[in-house]
């Protein structure tokens, strides 16, 4: 199995009336379907007095293998959920001013979609035979990834060097060695042969 997979679902919209002081309806995805044959307008598929259902999209629900560990949390939930994004229009004067924006089987997605002002986004049932795609996908691609225990930092002490300087007690006592008179020791040169100490070769 690819570690992308693409399954082309329908998408089910209802136009319900509602009771409200400044709107007469309102738009919500009821179910998902497989098997959904490409659309280019919303098709109407049933109505009564308080509702019209409308098959209004067929979009592609991608599984990425990274994202494995949203689709366990999604299954382990009891209630397997595909997740609809729609975005409204409220100034279209089309007869269906919302547009099925997106589709996923990943809560973590479908939250981030939920910060958006125009974005409507509701779960709906995920059909058991998707459920068994998902639950494949996930036992191909998911590895759990490993826990490192973090280490405590030793304490520093003072005479350890800090950003490459000599320890502030190590330099206390060198300076102290000079100003008592006591002759100081010089550091040999890095370079051979040449006398730091102003005597002869």
């Amino acid at each position: 199995m690819s570690s992308v997979l693409s399954i082309p679902v329908g998408v089910v919209v209802a136009r319900e009336m509602i009771a409200h002081p400044w709107q007469s309806h309102r738009w919500r995805p009821v179910s998902i379907f497989l098997d959904a044959p490409r659309t280019g307008q919303w098709r109407e598929l049933r109505r009564d007095d308080r509702s019209v259902l409308y098959h209004a999209a067929t979009l592609n629900l991608e599984l990425f293998r990274k994202e494995t560990t949203a689709y366990r949390v999604n299954l382990a939930n009891g209630e397997p959920t595909v997740y609809v994004v729609l975005r409204e229009d409220p100034d279209s004067d089309n007869e269906w001013p919302v547009d099925v924006h997106l589709v996923t089987a990943s809560p973590f997605e479908a939250q981030s979609h939920g910060d958006v002002g125009l974005d409507n986004v509701e779960g709906v049932p995920m059909p058991a035979q998707l459920v068994e795609v998902v639950q494949a996908f996930i036992d191909e691609h998911h590895h759990e990834e490993p826990f490192f225990k973090r280490k405590r930092q030793p304490h520093l002490r003072a005479e350890e060097h800090k950003f490459g300087q000599e320890p502030v007690v190590a330099l206390r006592e060198r300076m102290s060695d000079t100003i008592d008179g006591a002759p100081s020791v010089a550091k040999p040169d890095a370079t051979r042969g040449i006398e730091t100490g102003g005597g002869e070769k």
